[in-house]
């Protein structure tokens, strides 16, 4: 019998960096087991199309029961997405120089997708191991989103494989160029294993505020 598996994805570095946390986080956890399941990295390239056809060929043939996205984004906390939005909308340039702007991810494609892992119980088990970590109600509308989104109308067509978004903050060796607040990659590792651990156990999700007002 296949050992289940979980499938995290990070990021190729972008915008001038040399290091991006969720490739560091994603490669830092390959090959652990959580609760009976193998964990499997990929790193997808941070251009728009490439990175949904990476994701493609990384599924195909990892075939997960739960895929996490993780992604860099110059927050204070860890940040669990709860909604993936159809629009490519891109402040910068991609690693090939595409700089989509008002663009559908998938054209004729619901407005929206929510993410199918439990993201309150994920931050409350963070947050309990001391943790800075928050429900996001905006994934941005970069590659990061653009990935969520791909990701989640793919899932449409695998009934049972659960899936999600996680932003990470800067590393601190990427704080010291640009400032700002940054976790150490043994941290961040710690905290997504953990959010793992928690959507793996945990179905339905917990009743918990997690809302914004802007």
């Amino acid at each position: 019998m296949t050992e289940p598996c979980v499938l995290v994805t990070g990021f190729e570095p972008f915008d001038g960096e040399t290091l991006n946390p969720s490739m560091a986080v994603a490669q830092a956890l390959h090959g652990m087991t959580l609760d009976g399941h193998r964990v499997h990295a990929a790193v997808l390239p941070c251009v728009f199309g490439d990175a949904l056809q990476a994701l493609d060929e990384t599924l195909s043939r990892v075939r997960p029961s739960l895929v996490l996205a993780l992604g860099q984004a110059a927050r204070a906390e860890i940040s669990v997405e709860r909604v993936a939005i159809n629009v490519d909308d891109a402040r910068i340039a991609d690693n090939a120089g595409a700089r989509p702007i008002d663009r559908a991810i998938v054209d004729g494609g619901p407005a929206a997708y929510f993410s199918s892992l439990p993201i309150k119980a994920m931050v409350a088990t963070m947050q309990r191991a001391g943790l800075p970590a928050a429900v996001s109600q905006t994934a941005g509308t970069f590659v990061c989103n653009h990935v969520f989104y791909g990701l989640m109308h793919r899932l449409q067509a695998r009934p049972g494989v659960r899936g999600g978004f996680v932003h990470l903050p800067l590393l601190p060796e990427q704080a010291l160029r640009r400032g700002g607040f940054s976790l150490p990659l043994p941290v961040m590792t710690g905290g997504v294993r953990i959010a793992l651990l928690s959507a793996l156990r945990q179905q339905g999700d917990l009743r918990l505020g997690g809302g914004a007002e802007a």
